[in-house]
């Protein structure tokens, strides 16, 4: 018996979901595992981090406000708990711990803020793809000047590429949101440059051991 192309396509979306979301249960563990051996944020950006958890704050709030399909995203939940914890351990090892309390108000309250007024969580939006693209941009620079890597996950990030991709084709099948979408893209090629500097600064330090 032949398989319809819907029918493959379901498939295909079903996949995507599921693997994207299992795989975003242990994206940031690699991350957090590596740091607490370390004691320490080397090759971290502290302001990445923050403009990343920015971004999915603003992304889950435009996508259960816009009544998107909770498959599309519902590992951004857990992403959001897991940046949370690496956030708190590196304010913790970089001897700022008090701080956190004055980003959890901050957060909470421009999570209220964006949610008050329809045009609000819909500009909120349009800047969610600049704000984390910053994000990657952050951390990239954190990599360029400490030029040393071996704190930085590469698992963490091939997953990040992975999902980001996945998203993409997940969104074409079911909202086709023009701006969800082009988060997406801009984040996969970002991504892929932050890992390709994992690689290259791993390199270097090998060559030198």
């Amino acid at each position: 018996m032949l398989t319809s192309p819907v029918d493959d396509s379901n498939i295909l979306l079903h996949l995507l979901n599921y693997s994207t979301f299992c795989l975003c249960l242990v994206s940031k563990i690699p991350s957090i595992v590596l740091v607490a051996r370390a004691k320490s944020s080397k090759g971290f950006s502290l302001k990445g981090l923050l403009l990343e958890l920015t971004g999915y704050v603003v992304f889950v709030t435009y996508q259960i406000h816009h009544a998107a399909p909770s498959s599309t995203f519902l590992e951004y939940p857990i992403l959001i708990s897991q940046d949370t914890v690496l956030l708190l351990l590196i304010l913790y090892y970089n001897g700022k711990a008090k701080h956190s309390l004055i980003y959890i108000a901050l957060f909470v309250g421009g999570w209220k803020l964006v949610t008050l007024q329809d045009w609000i969580i819909d500009l909120a939006m349009s800047l969610c793809t600049l704000i984390s693209a910053s994000s990657k941009f952050a951390s990239a620079q954190c990599l360029y000047q400490s030029k040393d890597s071996s704190g930085v996950s590469a698992l963490a990030w091939s997953i990040s590429c992975y999902t980001c991709l996945a998203r993409m084709f997940t969104t074409i099948m079911t909202t086709a949101d023009i701006q969800v979408l082009t988060r997406f893209a801009v984040l996969s090629s970002l991504n892929g440059f932050v890992l390709a500097m994992i690689f290259y600064y791993r390199r270097d330090v090998k060559k030198v051991e």
